[in-house]
């Protein structure tokens, strides 16, 4: 018997109005995410990954179609309840980290535990947690303008896994940092898929640095190379492209996939 998805979408499509006229952000969107799934949504600026990210998490609602997490209908909840939702079952990683300046590391990790409630002992207990899974137990007291951009991207995954949300979406976590620092950022987002068995959304628009061996949605179509060890198929972005033929490449897709 098949398990049902942990996030499924049916025929979405979303309109807006720009200057009296209708802008199709999406058409028809069908799409299943298993528990524990680590998927690439890419495809360039102004395809719609943005607006399919917020309907997923529940910031935004369908002009048609539907949004089912964990078997429960979005369109069916109040604001209350999708509040309640994006609180406890979705962790938001964004390109810009979105770090408060004026608190500290385990500050940051605290503040979601701290609006879902709970003791505040058992809230830095786990927020030091955290940081210390994403190797930055050495920086609990460190504010963002004193730790570099790697490192406040990992307090942004620590804070995004703060009330051990089933569904982590990170939206371009890789776009403010240099090619290697997005490469252990991706690393890491795939530990917690295999360690956690966390369900990770990923989202770019350079197909390189979210290389995985697992899922891919291109909301475009993207041509695909082939991991130089196990001859997995990945796809071939911008950067990969300027890469082409080179033994980067090779090892960078390597390094993700064997």
């Amino acid at each position: 018997m098949k398990k049902e998805p942990l996030i499924l979408a049916q025929d979405l499509h979303k309109d807006y109005i720009l200057k009296g006229e209708v802008v199709h952000a999406l058409r028809g969107i069908d799409l299943e995410v298993e528990r524990g799934e680590y998927l690439s949504i890419m495809g360039p600026s102004g395809s719609g990954k943005t607006t399919l990210f917020n309907l997923i998490g529940g910031i935004d609602r369908p002009t048609k179609g539907k949004i089912i997490i964990d078997g429960v209908d979005l369109s069916t909840m109040s604001p209350k309840e999708l509040a309640w939702l994006r609180s406890r079952k979705i962790g938001y990683i964004f390109q810009t980290f979105n770090l408060i300046p004026v608190l500290s590391a385990l500050e940051n990790v605290m503040l979601p535990m701290t609006f879902a409630g709970g003791e505040r002992e058992e809230r830095m207990r786990r927020a030091k947690e955290l940081l210390e899974l994403v190797g930055l137990g050495d920086r609990l007291h460190h504010k963002p303008a004193e730790l570099s951009g790697g490192q406040q991207q990992r307090v942004a995954i620590a804070r995004a896994l703060a009330n051990d949300p089933a569904i982590i979406l990170a939206d371009e976590p890789t776009g403010n940092l240099d090619l290697d620092t997005g490469f252990s950022i991706v690393q890491l987002l795939y530990r917690l898929k295999v360690e956690r068995g966390t369900t990770i959304i990923f989202k770019s628009w350079v197909a390189v640095i979210t290389v995985t061996p697992l899922s891919l949605f291109n909301l475009l179509n993207i041509p695909m190379i082939s991991c130089p060890v196990c001859r997995s198929r990945f796809p071939v972005g911008s950067s990969a492209r300027m890469m082409a033929g080179s033994l980067a490449r090779a090892l960078a897709i390597a390094t993700l996939c064997c």
